[in-house]
C-alpha cells in the first residue's frame, strides 16, 4: 500500500441549512426564496437559507425581533417539524454508509466518514461523488471537508461552504498555516466561550496561533482536550471516529406548552402523551426502564402568577417498556405533585435505568405479559405505518389544546402516507 493510502483521511459531511433544505424538498416553490425555520413554540430562528442570511436575519434570534424584516422581504416561515427532519437525516446517513459503513453520526445533519482507503489524489473526487450521490438520492445539498484529522476536517468544511463545488480537501497541502490564520479561535471545533476568552487573554486569536503554541504551555495552562485540539490542528489524529453507538441510559420527553396550562386534566393528557412517546422510543431500541420521573414547572419569568416546580421518581416493580404501565405510574406521580392555582409552562417524563430487554423475563412473567407486549408491537407498527398517534390511549386526550404552537407547520410527515404531498394532473 502506498504512503498516500496510509494517511488518515477524515471527511465531515454537513447538510446545508438542513431544516430549510428539508422543507424545500417538498416545496420546490421556495427553492430560491429566503426561508427560516423556527424552534419549539415558534420561538427562535434555528435555520436560515442563504437568502435569509443575506437579509441580515440572525441565527438564534427571537422570531418577534426579526418579524419586520421577514414580512418586508416576504421570507417564508416554517415551524419546526422534527419527525420530518429525523427521517430525512436517516436517509442521508444510510446513503453515506454506501461509501464506508464505519461512520460517526455527529448530529442530525453532520457525519464523519473515514476515507483513508483512497489515495491523496482521489479523495476530492470521492468527496464530489459523495455530495452528488446524497443530493440525487435524498435531495439534500451538503458541504464536505476532508483532512487528516476531525478538527481539520471541520476547518475544511467551513471552506467548502464558500466554494461552488461544495467540497474542500486539505490533504496534500504541506503548509496550512495561511488557512488556519483565517480561522478565528472561537470557530475552532471544541473551543467554547470560556476557552475562547482564556486563549484571547493569552494572545491566541486564531487556529494558527494555537497550532504553533508549545505543548508545554498548553498542558500547563489548559487541559488535555486543548492539547488534543492543538495536535489535531498539526495534522496528528487524536480524536477517533466513534462508529459504535452506545445504548442510552435514560430517555427524556419534555415540551413547553403552546399556552399556559391550569387544568389538571390537560396536564394529565400532556404527561400521558410524553409517556407514550418515551415508551415507544425505548421499545424501538429494545430497552426497558427501571424507573420513571415526572416533572412540572411554571414560567420563572412570570413571578406575578407565582412560581412552582416539582418532580418525583417512582421505581417500577419490574423493568418495563409497556406504555400502559408507564402512563399509570406517571399519573400516580402527577397526582402527588400537582398544585392548583398555578399556570404551568412545561412538563416532562424521564425513563431511567435503561437496560436491554432481552433476557428480562422473570419468574412472574405470564401469558398476559406476552399479550401486552404483542399489543405494544401492534400499536408501534400501526403508528409507524399510518402516522404517530393513530393508535393511542384514552388518557392522552384528543383535542390537545396544550400542544406546542406550530402556526407555520408545513404539515408534511414522511411517516404518514396521507400527509405526503400529491401531484395533481
Amino acid at each position: 500500500m502506498s504512503s498516500t493510502q496510509c494517511t488518515k483521511k477524515i471527511a465531515l459531511v454537513d447538510c446545508n441549512s438542513f431544516y430549510v433544505s428539508c422543507e424545500r424538498l417538498f416545496n420546490p416553490k421556495i427553492r430560491k426564496k429566503p426561508v427560516v425555520v423556527l424552534s419549539n413554540n415558534d420561538g427562535c430562528i434555528i435555520s436560515r437559507s442563504n437568502e435569509a442570511k443575506a437579509l441580515g436575519i440572525k441565527m438564534g434570534e427571537p422570531y418577534f425581533k426579526g418579524k419586520d424584516i421577514i414580512i418586508k422581504n416576504n421570507v417564508q416561515v416554517f415551524s419546526s417539524n422534527y419527525s420530518l427532519y429525523g427521517d430525512i437525516s436517516r436517509r442521508v446517513m444510510r446513503t453515506l454508509k454506501r461509501f464506508n459503513s464505519d461512520i460517526e453520526v455527529y448530529s442530525i445533519d453532520e457525519a464523519f466518514l473515514d476515507l483513508s482507503n483512497f489515495t491523496d489524489q482521489e479523495v476530492e473526487k470521492v468527496g464530489k461523488e459523495i455530495r452528488a450521490t446524497v443530493l440525487q438520492w435524498t435531495g439534500i445539498p451538503t458541504s464536505i471537508g476532508i483532512a487528516k484529522t476531525k478538527t481539520l476536517s471541520k476547518v475544511a468544511n467551513h471552506i467548502a461552504k464558500k466554494t461552488q463545488s461544495g467540497v474542500a480537501s486539505l490533504i496534500g497541502i504541506e503548509n496550512i498555516d495561511p488557512i488556519l490564520e483565517k480561522v478565528e479561535i472561537n470557530d475552532v471545533w471544541g473551543v467554547g466561550k470560556q476557552l475562547t476568552k482564556f486563549y484571547q487573554k493569552n494572545g491566541i486569536y486564531n487556529a494558527k496561533q494555537l497550532k504553533n503554541k508549545s505543548n508545554t504551555w498548553i498542558k500547563k495552562s489548559s487541559n488535555v482536550l486543548s492539547s488534543r485540539t492543538a495536535m489535531e490542528l498539526r495534522g496528528i489524529p487524536c480524536i477517533n471516529l466513534e462508529t459504535t453507538t452506545s445504548k442510552r441510559k435514560s430517555c427524556v420527553v419534555s415540551r413547553s406548552f403552546g399556552k399556559r396550562v391550569e387544568k389538571f386534566q390537560e396536564l394529565r393528557e400532556a404527561v400521558a402523551n410524553y409517556c407514550l412517546n418515551a415508551s415507544e422510543k425505548i421499545r424501538s431500541e429494545s430497552l426497558v426502564a427501571k424507573a420513571i420521573t415526572v416533572f412540572v414547572r411554571t414560567s420563572p419569568f412570570q413571578r406575578n402568577f407565582g412560581y412552582y416546580s416539582n418532580s418525583k421518581t417512582l421505581d417500577f416493580p419490574i423493568a418495563t417498556n409497556n406504555s400502559i404501565e408507564t402512563v399509570k405510574a406517571a399519573m400516580s406521580i402527577l397526582d402527588s405533585i400537582f398544585r392548583n392555582g398555578y399556570r404551568y409552562q412545561k412538563a416532562g417524563v424521564m425513563l431511567t435505568g435503561l437496560s436491554n430487554e432481552e433476557g428480562k423475563k422473570n419468574l412472574f412473567s405470564t401469558d398476559k405479559d406476552e399479550k401486552i407486549n404483542s399489543l405494544m408491537r401492534s400499536i408501534d407498527n400501526t403508528n409507524y405505518r399510518y402516522g404517530r398517534s393513530t393508535l393511542s390511549l384514552a388518557s392522552a386526550g384528543v383535542q390537545k389544546r396544550w400542544n406546542m404552537r406550530r402556526q407555520y407547520s408545513s404539515k408534511i410527515d414522511t411517516a404518514d402516507f396521507y400527509c405526503l404531498p400529491t401531484i395533481r394532473a
